[in-house]
């Protein structure tokens, strides 16, 4: 009777093991992607050049020789901004293996500017010669922007070339509801110029497509210290998934609790819409 009921202990005692094993392994394989993991620059190394009188553009070093397409980054600086105040923030997106066409303009408010970029990198994709040939990933064109920049992206995201839109404390320009991709609203909690409560009123009026909305916790209009690297991280996580299929990006904006949501220390708030739950 002794050794069967040693028997039956180690029995009871293995089931317990098991069951407790099993949860937490799966717990762990589906905590959210940080958005910080996308603060780290990528593999490449970055390359300015000028597109034309109207654009700069920012790629990576080994375009021509790495035998892939690139997606695209369209950009409007804010109000009298010029491209130079946002090349951290290019340069980063380089290396990640994107190729950016930012408007030489700080009236981009109408989206037309940012267009013109992605026309001119469609039109070098075709050209004999041009380092972009055969390099450019046509259908996958995101439109972002600042503040004016930020409503030239609403209104350039109309357009059937644009197939994800990142407004960032966006200006008035531009129709929500004709937005036709997945659309990424940042704010800045401290933000006078463009307030946070405005750019949360534009993102709860889209209603039509996935949109996410994020805070940058104590961001001021100008995206001070710490706030500009937060932002990098998710823009470049946002692109990672929707124009590049990086799984380990969607957790970031998606999910029960998403990986923004978890980042307490650099949003102050975060929201997802029907369509993006």
């Amino acid at each position: 009777m002794r050794s069967l009921s040693r028997r039956a202990l180690l029995t009871v005692l293995a089931l317990a093991v098991s069951t407790t094993v099993v949860p937490q392994t799966a717990v762990a394989a589906s905590a959210p992607t940080s958005p910080r993991v996308y603060e780290k620059a990528g593999p490449h190394k970055a390359v300015k050049a000028a597109g034309g009188p109207a654009h700069t553009l920012y790629y990576p070093a080994d375009i021509a020789s790495d035998g892939t397409e690139h997606p695209v980054l369209i950009w409007g600086n804010g109000t009298n901004a010029t491209v130079d105040q946002y090349e951290q923030l290019f340069t980063h997106l380089a290396s990640w293996g994107y190729v950016v066409a930012a408007a030489n303009t700080g009236q981009s408010g109408s989206g037309q500017e940012m267009l013109a970029g992605a026309r001119y990198l469609i039109a070098e994709n075709s050209r004999a010669g041009s380092v972009f040939q055969g390099r450019i990933a046509t259908g996958k064109i995101a439109a972002a922007g600042h503040s004016q920049g930020g409503g030239g992206a609403i209104a350039a995201g109309a357009d059937p070339l644009v197939k994800t839109t990142l407004p960032i404390m966006p200006g008035p320009q531009g129709n929500v509801n004709k937005l036709h991709g997945p659309t990424f609203f940042v704010s800045g909690q401290a933000d006078v110029v463009v307030p946070a409560f405005y750019v949360r009123s534009r993102f709860l009026a889209c209603d039509q497509v996935p949109a996410v909305y994020g805070q940058l916790k104590g961001a001021t209009h100008f995206l001070q210290g710490d706030t500009r690297y937060r932002l990098i991280g998710a823009i470049t996580a946002w692109l990672r998934f929707h124009l590049s299929g990086d799984q380990n990006a969607e957790s970031v904006f998606y999910g029960t609790v998403s990986g923004l949501d978890q980042d307490d220390d650099g949003w102050s708030a975060t929201e997802r819409n029907k369509k993006a739950a």
